[in-house]
């Protein structure tokens, strides 16, 4: 039979060794620092600073503002920036392009509806280029355009505003959970 003292000194020696070999007390620390090893995959929850250009133009940044979340592999981002991501780690920046099959899709010709003004909000004073948020079908909220106004009418495009458009995105992943 062991004495108390025997088995105390085995569970240290077996404390040692694990702590040896998952590389000491600092490790985690450590690799935080440098980025860590977590990388961005399917259901890791991923936060990014980004800037999205189009056209040389930017669009959108959340520079000032706070980063985006969202979760990967849950088709909450276009998929073009999820691909593009896929694999980064935290600290790493990157710039891509998204094609528009891979962004907000190719201009659909057919996507356009002539829609009477009556049905329009009475404060709005429809004008070409204008945006509007209108509801599918399925009662899903989308960004149209108005891209002609008739005497009683204007034409909407149903198409996404970016649409047929690439887009150009510079990200940095801030943390990866």
């Amino acid at each position: 039979m062991k004495t108390k003292v025997e088995m105390a000194l085995i569970a240290l020696m077996g404390f040692l060794v694990t702590l040896s070999l998952s590389g000491g007390p600092f490790a985690a620390a450590e690799a935080a620092k440098k980025g860590g090893t977590a990388v961005v995959a399917e259901g890791k929850t991923v936060t990014v600073n980004y800037t999205l250009k189009v056209d040389g133009k930017v669009l959108d940044s959340s520079k000032g503002k706070q980063p985006i979340q969202f979760t990967a592999g849950n088709h909450q981002m276009i998929v073009g920036f999820e691909k593009a991501v896929m694999g980064m780690k935290v600290g790493e920046k990157k710039s891509f392009k998204v094609s528009p099959e891979e962004g907000y899709g190719k201009k659909n010709p057919k996507a356009r509806q002539n829609i009477p003004k009556s049905q329009l909000p009475p404060d709005i004073k429809p004008a070409p280029g204008m945006l509007l948020r209108a509801q599918d079908k399925d009662g899903r909220s989308r960004t149209v355009s108005i891209v002609e106004v008739k005497k009683d009418a204007v034409v909407i495009d149903f198409n996404h505003p970016l649409a047929g458009k690439t887009l150009n995105f510079d990200v940095e992943i801030v943390a990866i959970k």
